[in-house]
């Protein structure tokens, strides 16, 4: 009797999601012109990337389902791939579903177990053993490289529209143009180094800069990016 081949697999994955925070209570002509603005300036960092809608400065909004639904409609007009909601708590789930979204839950949200009883030491999960990653070659256009427990160290150059994740830190031995996270878990001791600083986005524990705002002291040099006080440093190295 052969055995019987399961015709799908659920696993895990790491996922990087946009969060766009809505800082007011109505979607008028200047929301759009300033978004409008911003998607001129960094084409790249929006193209394809899943994006979650937070209503944490603007719960008012959340609640009216027109005006859900206009933003939603407008923002997927502009090919941001809108499929989740967040701190919206209570709204109708029917409602939701009716405009393709999803609610998604940010860690703080999340609650604790009742009555939940410390893990005997001797049956505690051992720690995920560091799985750095060295990638040999260049990263072309398209290609998204994750270390997800570990560094991730790239020896030649990252094109622009590539990726790179990391939990720890990323090492670009060459011209950094394409995107750089790293501290993808929330290490904001993570580190970023490379050869040529021309990059399309640099991130840290979810704290980024896109291609415009970097330092331009650190543009084609060889730059450790880092860091402090809640806020990317740039250091030029060299």
């Amino acid at each position: 009797m052969s055995a019987k081949v399961a015709a799908f697999q659920v696993r895990g994955r790491f996922l990087t999601v946009l969060a766009l925070r809505i800082d007011t209570e109505r979607a008028d002509d200047s929301f759009y012109t300033q978004l409008d603005e911003q998607l001129s300036k960094t084409p790249q960092f929006f193209s394809g990337a899943p994006v979650v809608l937070d209503f944490a400065n603007a719960p008012a909004f959340a609640d009216d389902p027109v005006r859900l639904g206009e933003l939603v409609d407008n923002l997927r007009r502009r090919e941001l791939r809108v499929f989740g909601i967040q701190n919206a708590a209570g709204r109708d789930p029917a409602a939701l579903q009716a405009l393709g979204l999803v609610p998604v839950s940010t860690g703080r949200d999340a609650p604790l177990p009742r009555e939940a009883a410390p893990a005997p030491a001797a049956v505690a999960a051992a720690p995920t053993p560091v799985e750095n990653k060295v990638i040999r070659s260049p990263v072309r256009s398209g290609q998204r490289i994750v270390a997800e427990h570990g560094d991730l160290t790239v020896i030649g150059s990252v094109a622009s529209g590539a990726e790179l994740v990391a939990s720890g830190n990323i090492h670009v031995y060459g011209p950094l143009r394409g995107r750089a996270i790293a501290g993808c878990h929330g290490d904001e001791n993570a580190h970023i180094f490379c050869q040529s600083l021309n990059a399309e986005l640099v991130a840290i524990a979810g704290l980024y800069q896109t291609s415009e705002m970097l330092e331009d002291a650190a543009r084609q040099r060889c730059t450790h990016i880092y860091l402090e006080d809640e806020k990317l440093r740039m250091e030029v190295i060299a």
